[in-house]
Formats: structure tokens, C-alpha cells, sequence
């Protein structure tokens, strides 16, 4: 057999989603390579009618396809009419168009992820730092221009102090990016909050990034000891404190007090030690997910009319989106 989709569901084009039907030979689609969004480009459709269809109902919407249309389940490739229960490649069709950043290591990369982890604020779709220091500020805007190419800027904000109980003046650093603020979430195992981040092994990729994070990381929460050669820096999130230990051949030995923050000394002549090991990790956050498909429905046609279904062939990758979920032709 192998249909397609059928006429009236949207795939995504690089230019935005379109009904199959409306779909013509030089389109470029969007699709998946393992975990990373690309292109591909359609250099033929096929239309076939049809009077047996499935819908496929999805934790993310439902479409209507051919039953022989194939998507891809952790298994492999898995025919529409029998994927009920199974998980399905899937990516956010809203993110398809967004800006995807090159983010370069080095120095200013640790610098900016470790000031992050120390002040910093991921949210949805930005990222910022608010601090009372102006040199700080302007030191984590440079890095993190240079990092990613995106322009950052300061901003005079005042903020609340509890204490004095009136407004401080203060610099935030802004910008809007869903797609750095997801590689941060990432990096720190999916949740960007203080007390819940994990340490991103990816500032161990050489030692000028892991140098780096230690800087930015010390200049939002820490500082350096009078008494010896050495700076410390203070969170309450041990586990965090814990993973970076062993990196620089220090012991820590969690704060006692529940609620009170623990503190990790990092001696000047900590590389001497020999106990720091690169290891590489990716940088792109990855674009793709699993969702459930919740039911699959037999859907025949009524009537003298039957489905018109659509088919792509497709180089140089031979899979499309179906508004988000990967799927492709059977063979």
C-alpha cells in the first residue's frame, strides 16, 4: 500500500505547517535526525484514494493517516494501525522556526553557565542575571556574547532588599532565546532551580571551560579566603557541591545544619593535583521527545467518497513531521 497522510492534516514546512494536499515537489520540510531537527527536501508527491484510515490520537493531537504510514517508536518503525500504546518521536512544531544558536566552549561559555548556576534565571524562553555589581554584569554579558552571538546588554534595575527595607540599585543582563535557555535546562538535568540544578558536566568538555565555570560560579556565590591561597563558594544544594569535589580533588563535607548552605574550597593549585578528566558532552539541546499514542480508531469512509491520501518522497532525509510527530512512507 503505502499512503500517506491524509489530505487535510498539516506538516511542517520550513516556512510553517500547510495541509498535505497543498504540498508540491521543491518544499523543504522539517524532520528529525536522531535527536536534532533538519531539513529535507520534497521531490515528489504521490496521491492514492483509499476507504480505510486510522486516527491517531497522540498526548499532543490527533491526525488522520493511511494505516500503513509508519512512525517511529523506541522499537523501530511501527505501521499507524498498530502503535496504540506505544511512544512516538515528537518534536515541538511551535519551536521548528526559532533561532538556533552555535554555542562555542571555552573560557566565556564556563563563565557564563557558572554564573548562571550561581544568579542566574532560566526561564521559558530567556535568561537573565541580577546583580548589584556592574563590573559582574558586564563581565557575564561579554561571555555570554561571546558564547552564543547573542547581543546582551545591561540594564540599571532597582532591586527589593528585605533588610534595609527599601529598593537597591542594580544591573540585570536579558536575553530572549527558548533555545539557549533550553540547552541550560539541559545541561543541568532538566530543572534550572538552584536547589534542584545538577552540576553541567558539560563545563568538563577541557579545563579553560571547567576554569571558567569556577570563576563565574565563585563571582555569583562565593568568594576568596583571607587566609590561604584558596576561594569557596556556598550552596545549599549539596549534591551540586558533592559532583564538583572529586573534579578538583577536594573534600566536602555537607553543611550538618538542615536548610543552611555548605561550603567547597577550591585551592589555587587544585590542577596539581591531576584529578581533573575532560569528557565530552553535546551542546545543541536535543529537539526531540517521546509522546503516547493514547488510541488509534479505525476510520472507514462513508459513502461514494473515499480518503485521498498523500505520500512524499523526500531527500536527503526520507522522514517528514506530521505537525510535530516523525513519520515516513512505508517501504
Amino acid at each position: 500500500m503505502g499512503y500517506g497522510l491524509a489530505s487535510k492534516m498539516l506538516v511542517n514546512l520550513v516556512g510553517g505547517c500547510v495541509q498535505a494536499k497543498n504540498v508540491a515537489s521543491g518544499d523543504i520540510m522539517w524532520t528529525l535526525d536522531g535527536d536534532r531537527t533538519v531539513q529535507t527536501t520534497v521531490t515528489g508527491v504521490t496521491a492514492a484514494k483509499a476507504r480505510h484510515a486510522v486516527e491517531v490520537v497522540t498526548d499532543q493531537m490527533t491526525f488522520l493517516a493511511s494505516p500503513d504510514l509508519l512512525l517511529l517508536t523506541p522499537d523501530g518503525w511501527m505501521h499507524a494501525a498498530d502503535a496504540v500504546g506505544k511512544t512516538v518521536a515528537w518534536t515541538p512544531a511551535r519551536k521548528l522556526r526559532r533561532q538556533r544558536l552555535t554555542i562555542w566552549p571555552g573560557y566565556e561559555f564556563g563563565y557564563f553557565l557558572g554564573a548562571t548556576c550561581a544568579d542566574g534565571t532560566v526561564g521559558k524562553n530567556y535568561v537573565s542575571l541580577v546583580v548589584n555589581e556592574e563590573a559582574f554584569a558586564t563581565r557575564y554579558a561579554a561571555a555570554l556574547t561571546a558564547c552564543t552571538g547573542l547581543p546582551a546588554r545591561l540594564e540599571p534595575v532597582t532591586r527589593p532588599s528585605g533588610y534595609l527595607k527599601r529598593g537597591l540599585p542594580g544591573f540585570r543582563v536579558r536575553v530572549v532565546s527558548s533555545y539557549l535557555s533550553d540547552a541550560l535546562r539541559h545541561y543541568v538535568g532538566g530543572d534550572a532551580h538552584h536547589m534542584r540544578q545538577r552540576f553541567p558536566r558539560v563545563v568538563l568538555r577541557d579545563i579553560d571551560t571547567f576554569e571558567g565555570f569556577l570563576d563565574g560560579y565563585v563571582e555569583g556565590d562565593g568568594f576568596r579566603r583571607k587566609d590561604w591561597d584558596a576561594r569557596v563558594i556556598a550552596s545549599a544544594n549539596t549534591p551540586f557541591l558533592a559532583e564538583i569535589a572529586p573534579i578538583i580533588g577536594a573534600r566536602f563535607t555537607p553543611s550538618s545544619k538542615a536548610k543552611q548552605a555548605s561550603a567547597l574550597c577550591i585551592s589555587d593549585r587544585w590542577q596539581s593535583r591531576g584529578t581533573f578528566t575532560p569528557e565530552h558532552h553535546p551542546l545543541d539541546p536535543p529537539e526531540s521527545s517521546w509522546v503516547q499514542v493514547r488510541e488509534v480508531r479505525p476510520r472507514p469512509a462513508l459513502g461514494a467518497k473515499p480518503f485521498t491520501f498523500y505520500g512524499f518522497r523526500l531527500a536527503p532525509y526520507p522522514t517528514f513531521l506530521v505537525n510535530g510527530h516523525l513519520a515516513r512512507e512505508a517501504w
